[in-house]
Protein backbone atom coordinates (compact mmCIF):
# COMPACT_ATOMS: atom_id res chain seq x y z
CA UNK A 1 0.00 0.00 0.00
CA UNK A 2 1.43 3.43 -0.75
CA UNK A 3 1.35 6.24 1.62
CA UNK A 4 0.74 9.51 1.08
CA UNK A 5 2.74 12.44 3.31
CA UNK A 6 0.43 14.50 5.26
CA UNK A 7 0.17 18.20 3.94
CA UNK A 8 0.36 21.01 6.61
CA UNK A 9 -0.84 23.57 4.58
CA UNK A 10 -4.35 21.97 4.74
CA UNK A 11 -6.83 22.52 8.26
CA UNK A 12 -7.35 19.49 9.88
CA UNK A 13 -10.89 20.07 9.36
CA UNK A 14 -10.57 19.66 5.65
CA UNK A 15 -9.55 16.07 6.62
CA UNK A 16 -12.31 15.28 8.90
CA UNK A 17 -14.75 12.18 7.59
CA UNK A 18 -17.64 12.85 6.06
CA UNK A 19 -19.57 11.65 9.03
CA UNK A 20 -19.10 15.12 10.98
CA UNK A 21 -21.78 17.52 11.85
CA UNK A 22 -22.15 20.62 9.60
CA UNK A 23 -20.79 23.92 10.88
CA UNK A 24 -24.54 25.81 11.21
CA UNK A 25 -25.77 22.99 13.53
CA UNK A 26 -22.42 23.25 16.01
CA UNK A 27 -23.35 27.40 15.96
CA UNK A 28 -27.13 26.80 16.70
CA UNK A 29 -26.79 24.30 19.46
CA UNK A 30 -24.04 27.06 21.05
CA UNK A 31 -26.47 29.70 21.03
CA UNK A 32 -29.42 27.44 22.43
CA UNK A 33 -27.48 26.62 25.16
CA UNK A 34 -26.63 30.32 25.86
CA UNK A 35 -30.20 31.55 26.06
CA UNK A 36 -30.81 28.72 28.44
CA UNK A 37 -28.21 29.63 30.74
CA UNK A 38 -29.28 33.33 30.50
CA UNK A 39 -32.87 32.29 31.35
CA UNK A 40 -31.80 30.08 33.95
CA UNK A 41 -29.76 32.88 36.24
CA UNK A 42 -32.35 35.38 35.56
CA UNK A 43 -34.51 33.34 36.84
CA UNK A 44 -32.51 31.86 40.52
CA UNK A 45 -32.11 36.01 40.56
CA UNK A 46 -36.04 36.72 40.90
CA UNK A 47 -36.63 34.20 43.31
CA UNK A 48 -33.72 35.70 45.59
CA UNK A 49 -35.22 39.04 45.39
CA UNK A 50 -38.80 37.95 46.34
CA UNK A 51 -37.63 35.83 49.11
CA UNK A 52 -36.22 38.77 50.75
CA UNK A 53 -38.47 41.68 49.88
CA UNK A 54 -42.37 41.89 51.13
CA UNK A 55 -44.60 42.62 48.03
CA UNK A 56 -45.11 46.36 47.12
CA UNK A 57 -48.75 47.59 49.03
CA UNK A 58 -48.68 44.98 51.67
CA UNK A 59 -47.97 45.20 54.77
CA UNK A 60 -45.73 43.10 57.19
CA UNK A 61 -46.83 40.18 58.56
CA UNK A 62 -47.69 40.85 62.10
CA UNK A 63 -47.94 45.54 61.41
CA UNK A 64 -51.07 46.61 62.78
CA UNK A 65 -53.51 48.13 60.53
CA UNK A 66 -53.53 51.89 60.64
CA UNK A 67 -57.83 53.56 61.56
CA UNK A 68 -59.50 54.34 58.14
CA UNK A 69 -59.96 57.96 57.71
CA UNK A 70 -63.98 58.91 57.37
CA UNK A 71 -65.60 62.16 56.65
CA UNK A 72 -68.12 62.74 59.53
CA UNK A 73 -70.21 65.63 61.24
CA UNK A 74 -71.91 66.18 64.75
CA UNK A 75 -75.67 66.11 64.58
CA UNK A 76 -76.67 69.53 66.49
CA UNK A 77 -80.73 70.32 67.68
CA UNK A 78 -81.38 73.88 65.65
CA UNK A 79 -84.69 75.65 65.08
CA UNK A 80 -86.23 74.71 61.45
CA UNK A 81 -88.51 76.44 59.59
CA UNK A 82 -91.09 73.41 58.07
CA UNK A 83 -91.99 73.43 54.53
CA UNK A 84 -94.51 71.80 52.02
CA UNK A 85 -93.76 71.95 48.35
CA UNK A 86 -97.08 72.24 46.58
CA UNK A 87 -98.11 72.82 42.86
CA UNK A 88 -99.95 75.82 41.81
CA UNK A 89 -101.45 77.73 38.81
CA UNK A 90 -101.64 81.61 38.39
CA UNK A 91 -104.28 83.63 37.96
CA UNK A 92 -105.04 87.07 37.34
CA UNK A 93 -105.77 89.40 39.70
CA UNK A 94 -108.80 90.97 38.09
CA UNK A 95 -109.86 89.95 34.68
CA UNK A 96 -112.71 91.13 32.65
CA UNK A 97 -114.70 90.33 29.30
CA UNK A 98 -115.70 92.79 26.72
CA UNK A 99 -118.77 92.41 25.51
CA UNK A 100 -121.15 95.02 23.47
CA UNK A 101 -124.67 96.32 25.12
CA UNK A 102 -126.12 97.45 22.03
CA UNK A 103 -126.20 96.43 18.79
CA UNK A 104 -124.54 97.89 16.13
CA UNK A 105 -121.77 97.64 13.04
CA UNK A 106 -118.00 98.14 14.66
CA UNK A 107 -116.16 101.16 13.14
CA UNK A 108 -112.89 101.16 14.52
CA UNK A 109 -110.67 99.33 16.91
CA UNK A 110 -108.52 101.90 18.92
CA UNK A 111 -106.67 99.51 21.05
CA UNK A 112 -103.08 97.75 20.12
CA UNK A 113 -103.58 93.80 20.93
CA UNK A 114 -101.71 92.60 23.83
CA UNK A 115 -100.77 96.06 24.63
CA UNK A 116 -101.43 97.95 28.01
CA UNK A 117 -104.75 99.51 28.75
CA UNK A 118 -105.68 102.14 31.40
CA UNK A 119 -109.65 102.41 33.13
CA UNK A 120 -112.01 104.35 30.96
CA UNK A 121 -109.74 104.18 27.61
CA UNK A 122 -111.58 103.81 24.36
CA UNK A 123 -111.30 99.94 22.72
CA UNK A 124 -114.41 99.83 20.03
CA UNK A 125 -115.88 102.62 18.07
CA UNK A 126 -119.54 101.32 16.75
CA UNK A 127 -121.55 102.97 14.20
CA UNK A 128 -123.24 105.68 16.24
CA UNK A 129 -125.53 106.86 13.67
CA UNK A 130 -128.76 105.36 14.92
CA UNK A 131 -128.05 106.41 18.36
CA UNK A 132 -127.70 110.20 17.68
CA UNK A 133 -130.78 109.73 15.86
CA UNK A 134 -132.60 108.62 18.40
CA UNK A 135 -131.36 110.94 21.06
CA UNK A 136 -132.61 113.73 18.91
CA UNK A 137 -135.98 112.09 18.80
CA UNK A 138 -136.29 111.98 22.70
CA UNK A 139 -134.77 115.56 23.02
CA UNK A 140 -137.38 116.77 20.73
CA UNK A 141 -140.59 114.82 22.40
CA UNK A 142 -139.01 116.56 26.14
CA UNK A 143 -139.53 119.55 24.75
CA UNK A 144 -142.89 118.87 23.41
CA UNK A 145 -143.76 117.60 26.46
CA UNK A 146 -142.25 120.36 28.45
CA UNK A 147 -144.60 123.15 26.36
CA UNK A 148 -147.82 120.89 27.07
CA UNK A 149 -146.95 120.83 30.56
CA UNK A 150 -146.55 124.71 30.43
CA UNK A 151 -149.53 124.98 28.73
CA UNK A 152 -151.95 123.29 31.51
CA UNK A 153 -149.95 124.62 34.96
CA UNK A 154 -151.40 128.15 33.10
CA UNK A 155 -154.87 126.84 32.64
CA UNK A 156 -155.19 125.36 36.50
CA UNK A 157 -154.15 128.33 38.17
CA UNK A 158 -156.17 130.39 35.92
CA UNK A 159 -158.86 128.03 36.97
CA UNK A 160 -158.53 128.12 40.31
CA UNK A 161 -158.91 131.42 40.39
CA UNK A 162 -162.36 131.81 38.44
CA UNK A 163 -163.90 128.52 40.89
CA UNK A 164 -163.62 130.63 43.68
CA UNK A 165 -165.81 133.49 42.29
CA UNK A 166 -168.20 130.31 40.54
CA UNK A 167 -167.45 132.12 37.54
CA UNK A 168 -166.84 127.69 36.40
CA UNK A 169 -167.93 124.63 37.24
CA UNK A 170 -166.16 122.85 39.80
CA UNK A 171 -165.68 119.90 37.52
CA UNK A 172 -163.77 122.29 34.84
CA UNK A 173 -161.15 123.27 37.59
CA UNK A 174 -161.03 119.69 38.45
CA UNK A 175 -160.22 118.56 34.62
CA UNK A 176 -157.92 122.06 34.24
CA UNK A 177 -156.05 120.49 37.29
CA UNK A 178 -155.61 117.04 36.01
CA UNK A 179 -153.94 117.73 32.84
CA UNK A 180 -151.32 120.05 34.28
CA UNK A 181 -150.41 116.41 36.26
CA UNK A 182 -150.80 114.42 33.87
CA UNK A 183 -148.91 116.77 31.30
CA UNK A 184 -146.05 116.79 34.30
CA UNK A 185 -145.93 113.23 33.94
CA UNK A 186 -145.14 113.22 30.40
CA UNK A 187 -142.47 115.63 30.74
CA UNK A 188 -140.98 113.37 32.80
CA UNK A 189 -141.45 110.34 30.78
CA UNK A 190 -139.52 112.41 28.27
CA UNK A 191 -136.70 112.74 29.96
CA UNK A 192 -136.11 109.31 30.89
CA UNK A 193 -136.71 108.43 27.58
CA UNK A 194 -133.65 110.81 26.55
CA UNK A 195 -131.65 109.36 29.45
CA UNK A 196 -131.86 106.39 27.90
CA UNK A 197 -131.20 107.41 24.54
CA UNK A 198 -128.15 109.18 25.56
CA UNK A 199 -127.20 106.02 28.20
CA UNK A 200 -127.11 104.02 24.47
CA UNK A 201 -125.38 106.43 22.03
CA UNK A 202 -122.51 106.49 25.33
CA UNK A 203 -122.26 102.73 24.81
CA UNK A 204 -121.35 103.17 21.00
CA UNK A 205 -118.22 103.59 22.47
CA UNK A 206 -116.52 100.91 24.06
CA UNK A 207 -114.29 101.91 27.02
CA UNK A 208 -112.01 99.67 29.49
CA UNK A 209 -113.77 98.59 32.65
CA UNK A 210 -110.14 98.19 34.65
CA UNK A 211 -106.72 98.81 33.74
CA UNK A 212 -104.65 95.53 32.58
CA UNK A 213 -103.12 93.71 29.54
CA UNK A 214 -105.45 93.17 26.47
CA UNK A 215 -106.16 89.67 24.77
CA UNK A 216 -106.59 89.35 20.74
CA UNK A 217 -109.70 90.83 19.04
CA UNK A 218 -112.36 88.55 18.40
CA UNK A 219 -113.82 91.07 15.99
CA UNK A 220 -112.40 93.63 13.39
CA UNK A 221 -113.64 97.03 11.99
CA UNK A 222 -117.24 96.08 9.91
CA UNK A 223 -118.04 93.60 12.12
CA UNK A 224 -121.92 93.09 13.23
CA UNK A 225 -121.85 93.13 17.48
CA UNK A 226 -125.15 92.12 18.93
CA UNK A 227 -126.27 93.58 23.05
CA UNK A 228 -125.65 90.73 25.80
CA UNK A 229 -124.07 88.43 22.98
CA UNK A 230 -121.76 84.73 24.11
CA UNK A 231 -119.10 85.74 22.50
CA UNK A 232 -116.21 88.58 24.27
CA UNK A 233 -114.54 91.25 21.58
CA UNK A 234 -111.78 91.01 23.87
CA UNK A 235 -110.39 90.22 27.42
CA UNK A 236 -108.44 92.62 29.86
CA UNK A 237 -106.35 91.16 32.58
CA UNK A 238 -104.69 92.70 35.30
CA UNK A 239 -101.56 90.80 35.95
CA UNK A 240 -99.81 92.96 38.67
CA UNK A 241 -100.00 91.58 41.30
CA UNK A 242 -101.24 87.74 40.45
CA UNK A 243 -103.17 85.38 42.47
CA UNK A 244 -101.25 81.46 43.17
CA UNK A 245 -104.12 78.52 43.17
CA UNK A 246 -102.12 76.70 45.49
CA UNK A 247 -104.03 72.66 46.05
CA UNK A 248 -103.04 70.86 49.19
CA UNK A 249 -104.18 67.55 50.40
CA UNK A 250 -107.11 67.07 53.07
CA UNK A 251 -104.55 64.56 55.03
CA UNK A 252 -101.69 66.72 54.99
CA UNK A 253 -103.62 69.37 56.65
CA UNK A 254 -105.04 66.77 59.56
CA UNK A 255 -101.04 65.70 60.08
CA UNK A 256 -100.49 69.31 60.46
CA UNK A 257 -102.96 69.78 63.15
CA UNK A 258 -101.81 66.65 64.84
CA UNK A 259 -97.95 67.75 65.30
CA UNK A 260 -99.14 71.42 66.00
CA UNK A 261 -101.40 69.95 68.70
CA UNK A 262 -98.72 67.74 69.95
CA UNK A 263 -96.20 70.47 70.65
CA UNK A 264 -93.66 68.70 67.28
CA UNK A 265 -94.03 71.99 65.57
CA UNK A 266 -94.60 75.68 66.40
CA UNK A 267 -97.33 77.57 64.74
CA UNK A 268 -96.16 80.33 62.98
CA UNK A 269 -96.83 84.11 63.90
CA UNK A 270 -99.51 86.37 61.73
CA UNK A 271 -98.03 87.80 58.87
CA UNK A 272 -94.60 85.60 58.82
CA UNK A 273 -96.15 83.14 55.85
CA UNK A 274 -94.24 84.05 52.98
CA UNK A 275 -94.24 81.94 50.19
CA UNK A 276 -91.04 80.98 47.74
CA UNK A 277 -92.29 80.32 44.22
CA UNK A 278 -90.40 78.36 41.83
CA UNK A 279 -91.36 78.51 38.40
CA UNK A 280 -91.61 75.73 35.44
CA UNK A 281 -87.90 75.32 34.67
CA UNK A 282 -87.17 75.78 38.03
CA UNK A 283 -85.55 78.74 38.75
CA UNK A 284 -87.00 80.69 41.76
CA UNK A 285 -88.97 83.23 41.47
CA UNK A 286 -87.25 87.14 42.55
CA UNK A 287 -90.39 87.78 44.44
CA UNK A 288 -92.07 85.93 47.18
CA UNK A 289 -95.67 85.27 47.89
CA UNK A 290 -97.99 85.81 50.57
CA UNK A 291 -100.84 83.77 51.55
CA UNK A 292 -104.30 85.52 51.74
CA UNK A 293 -106.96 82.63 52.03
CA UNK A 294 -107.54 78.79 52.89
CA UNK A 295 -110.30 76.97 51.36
CA UNK A 296 -113.14 75.42 54.16
CA UNK A 297 -114.15 73.10 51.60
CA UNK A 298 -112.86 70.14 50.47
CA UNK A 299 -112.86 69.08 46.56
CA UNK A 300 -114.79 65.89 46.60
CA UNK A 301 -113.02 64.69 43.29
CA UNK A 302 -109.48 65.77 44.65
CA UNK A 303 -109.77 65.50 48.15
CA UNK A 304 -107.70 68.53 48.43
CA UNK A 305 -108.07 72.33 49.73
CA UNK A 306 -107.69 75.12 47.45
CA UNK A 307 -105.22 77.87 49.01
CA UNK A 308 -104.45 81.37 47.33
CA UNK A 309 -101.55 83.26 47.44
CA UNK A 310 -101.00 86.51 46.43
CA UNK A 311 -97.23 87.42 44.52
CA UNK A 312 -96.12 90.61 42.85
CA UNK A 313 -95.55 90.76 39.47
CA UNK A 314 -94.15 94.00 38.70
CA UNK A 315 -91.63 92.49 35.47
CA UNK A 316 -94.29 90.76 34.05
CA UNK A 317 -92.65 87.26 34.61
CA UNK A 318 -95.61 85.61 35.22
CA UNK A 319 -98.40 85.23 33.17
CA UNK A 320 -102.27 84.00 33.75
CA UNK A 321 -102.52 79.52 33.58
CA UNK A 322 -98.65 79.32 34.29
CA UNK A 323 -97.69 76.06 36.50
CA UNK A 324 -95.36 76.94 39.35
CA UNK A 325 -94.48 75.07 42.57
CA UNK A 326 -94.54 77.03 45.65
CA UNK A 327 -93.02 76.01 49.35
CA UNK A 328 -95.06 76.74 51.98
CA UNK A 329 -94.04 77.55 55.24
CA UNK A 330 -96.21 75.44 58.15
CA UNK A 331 -94.53 75.62 61.45
CA UNK A 332 -91.18 75.66 63.07
CA UNK A 333 -89.13 72.85 64.88
CA UNK A 334 -87.55 74.44 67.90
CA UNK A 335 -85.40 71.21 68.33
CA UNK A 336 -85.23 69.51 64.67
CA UNK A 337 -82.36 67.23 63.85
CA UNK A 338 -81.07 67.27 60.36
CA UNK A 339 -78.44 64.66 58.49
CA UNK A 340 -77.00 65.49 54.98
CA UNK A 341 -79.51 63.03 52.74
CA UNK A 342 -75.51 61.02 51.44
CA UNK A 343 -75.55 59.71 54.60
CA UNK A 344 -78.58 58.20 55.13
CA UNK A 345 -78.43 54.93 53.82
CA UNK A 346 -81.47 51.65 53.49
CA UNK A 347 -81.61 48.50 54.12
CA UNK A 348 -82.83 45.44 52.10
CA UNK A 349 -86.41 46.17 54.08
CA UNK A 350 -86.03 49.71 53.18
CA UNK A 351 -85.47 51.09 56.49
CA UNK A 352 -83.38 54.08 56.65
CA UNK A 353 -79.81 53.80 59.13
CA UNK A 354 -76.74 55.66 59.35
CA UNK A 355 -73.28 55.16 60.71
CA UNK A 356 -72.82 56.55 63.90
CA UNK A 357 -69.13 56.53 65.00
CA UNK A 358 -69.09 55.78 69.33
CA UNK A 359 -66.57 57.43 71.66
CA UNK A 360 -64.09 54.46 71.27
CA UNK A 361 -64.37 55.36 67.43
CA UNK A 362 -66.05 52.07 66.29
CA UNK A 363 -68.57 52.44 63.89
CA UNK A 364 -71.95 50.89 64.34
CA UNK A 365 -75.07 51.27 62.50
CA UNK A 366 -78.45 53.28 64.04
CA UNK A 367 -81.72 52.64 62.54
CA UNK A 368 -83.83 55.84 62.05
CA UNK A 369 -87.21 57.18 61.34
CA UNK A 370 -87.32 60.25 58.73
CA UNK A 371 -89.83 62.68 58.64
CA UNK A 372 -89.77 64.95 55.49
CA UNK A 373 -87.13 66.19 53.28
CA UNK A 374 -85.30 70.01 54.12
CA UNK A 375 -83.54 70.93 51.06
CA UNK A 376 -80.74 68.76 50.81
CA UNK A 377 -80.93 67.23 54.53
CA UNK A 378 -83.57 64.87 56.18
CA UNK A 379 -85.62 65.57 59.04
CA UNK A 380 -85.11 63.08 61.87
CA UNK A 381 -87.57 61.93 64.10
CA UNK A 382 -86.14 59.55 66.05
CA UNK A 383 -82.73 57.12 65.90
CA UNK A 384 -80.47 59.86 66.82
CA UNK A 385 -79.58 62.43 69.36
CA UNK A 386 -77.84 65.78 69.95
CA UNK A 387 -73.88 64.95 69.85
CA UNK A 388 -74.08 61.55 67.72
CA UNK A 389 -71.37 61.86 65.18
CA UNK A 390 -72.68 60.49 62.02
CA UNK A 391 -70.25 59.39 59.12
CA UNK A 392 -71.35 61.25 55.71
CA UNK A 393 -67.98 60.25 53.56
CA UNK A 394 -65.95 57.20 53.17
CA UNK A 395 -68.55 54.58 53.39
CA UNK A 396 -66.82 52.32 50.65
CA UNK A 397 -64.15 51.60 53.14
CA UNK A 398 -65.57 50.77 56.53
CA UNK A 399 -68.43 48.18 58.01
CA UNK A 400 -69.98 48.05 61.51
CA UNK A 401 -67.27 47.19 63.93
CA UNK A 402 -64.31 49.10 62.26
CA UNK A 403 -61.92 51.87 64.00
CA UNK A 404 -61.70 54.58 62.44
CA UNK A 405 -60.24 58.29 62.45
CA UNK A 406 -62.65 60.73 62.20
CA UNK A 407 -62.44 63.88 60.23
CA UNK A 408 -65.05 66.67 60.75
CA UNK A 409 -66.53 67.62 57.80
CA UNK A 410 -68.14 70.96 57.14
CA UNK A 411 -71.25 71.13 55.07
CA UNK A 412 -72.13 75.10 54.62
CA UNK A 413 -75.31 75.94 54.53
CA UNK A 414 -77.13 72.42 55.94
CA UNK A 415 -75.80 71.15 52.07
CA UNK A 416 -74.18 68.72 50.85
CA UNK A 417 -70.87 68.61 49.31
CA UNK A 418 -69.63 66.47 46.51
CA UNK A 419 -67.59 63.31 48.09
CA UNK A 420 -67.98 60.23 46.42
CA UNK A 421 -71.63 58.42 46.61
CA UNK A 422 -71.96 56.27 49.68
CA UNK A 423 -71.83 52.92 49.38
CA UNK A 424 -73.83 50.62 51.58
CA UNK A 425 -72.13 48.31 53.86
CA UNK A 426 -71.60 44.71 53.24
CA UNK A 427 -74.72 43.57 55.17
CA UNK A 428 -77.16 45.90 53.55
CA UNK A 429 -78.38 46.85 50.36
CA UNK A 430 -78.95 50.52 49.08
CA UNK A 431 -82.09 51.65 48.24
CA UNK A 432 -83.13 54.83 46.93
CA UNK A 433 -84.13 57.55 48.67
CA UNK A 434 -87.55 59.18 48.74
CA UNK A 435 -87.67 62.58 46.61
CA UNK A 436 -88.50 65.88 48.42
CA UNK A 437 -92.01 65.76 46.87
CA UNK A 438 -92.56 62.32 48.12
CA UNK A 439 -90.63 62.22 52.17
CA UNK A 440 -90.13 59.10 53.63
CA UNK A 441 -92.52 58.64 56.57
Amino acid sequence: MHLQPHDSSRPLAACAPQAAYPQWRVHLYLRSSALLFALLISGLLVAGCSDKTPAAGKAPAGAAREPTKVGVITVQAQAQTLTSALPGRTSAFMSADIRPQINGIVQKRLFTEGATVKAGQALYQIDAAPYQATEAAATAALAKAQAQARTAEVNSKRNAELVRIDAISRQAYDESLATAQQTASDVAMAQAALATARINLGYTRIVAPISGRTALSNVNAGGLVTANQTGVLTTISQLDPMYIDVTQSSSELLQLKRDLAAGRFEKLGEGAVRITILLEDGSKYAHSGRLQFAGVTVNPSTGAVTLRAVVPNPDGVLMPGMYVQTLLPTGVSSEALLVPQQAVTRDIAGKANVLVVGPDNKVARRAIEIDRAVGSRWLVSSGLAAGDTVVVDGFQRIKPGDTVAPQPVQLPGGGTRAPAAPAMAPDAAAVPAPSASNPAR
